[in-house]
């Protein structure tokens, strides 16, 4: 489903290639409604955010709602282990889950990073994929209340992701997750004497695309049409 792969770039980082591209992914979406549930119309407030807002303030927002708020970490297993030894192991049966299929990591990101994730299930069948996706709902389920909880727009790619799967995500118990005044305690400040948490980074979420983070961010935005 192309729908994923549309969903992992609202996720991502925002570039201009994807931003400027709305029409696009909406088109894509669109044409998969009966599999997406309208995911367009469900997803009308984040679209409206990206029209609207300049570019840098897209990035900050971004920055806000998921670099600097942990409880809304796209790190699906940080949601479940935290920072136990637990989570490590998931994440490698992931990669072996991702090999099993004949995709290999090319990326900077976790394999547990949902925009990954999702490129991912992109490239299944679609039966496949939306199983699959049953199996993570749970999650998903979880960071889409919590970003609604706090009025993000971005609840609503998890809202969609909820419809699409087969089964009803279930409540999951708060596990603690690392907060920013431990995590600049431990790392510090940059040499200049910067909190590297106030400094905006794209991440990237590709798999087999070993290209730039813009490159690939366009790539896949050109690969929607075609």
């Amino acid at each position: 489903m192309k729908t994923f792969k549309v969903l992992s770039l609202l996720l991502n980082y925002p570039q201009a290639e994807w931003v400027n591209e709305l029409a696009l992914l909406e088109e894509v979406l669109d044409a998969e409604r009966d599999k997406n549930g309208s995911a367009s119309q469900k997803m009308a407030d984040l679209f409206h955010l990206f029209r609207t807002e300049s570019l840098l303030d897209v990035e900050q927002n971004y920055v806000s709602t998921f670099d600097r708020n942990p409880s809304h970490s796209l790190h699906l297993f940080e949601h479940i282990h935290g920072e136990s030894k637990d989570r490590g192991m998931a994440m490698v049966n992931l990669i072996e889950e991702y090999r099993k299929h004949g995709l290999d990591m090319d990326a900077e990101e976790l394999p547990d990073f949902v925009p990954l994730f999702l490129e991912y299930l992109s490239q299944l069948p679609d039966e496949e994929a939306i199983n699959m996706l049953g199996e993570t709902v749970d999650v998903l389920g979880l960071i889409g209340r919590k970003l609604k909880g706090n009025d993000s727009p971005y609840h609503s790619v998890f809202d969609v992701l909820e419809w699409i799967s087969p089964v009803a995500a279930q409540p999951l118990p708060d596990v603690p997750i690392r907060d920013m005044e431990e995590t600049i305690i431990q790392f510090g400040p940059s040499a200049d004497g910067t909190d590297p948490l106030m400094v905006p980074k794209p991440q990237t979420a590709v798999v087999r695309m070993p290209q730039s983070r813009k490159a690939s961010a366009s790539a896949s935005a050109t690969a929607l049409a075609s």
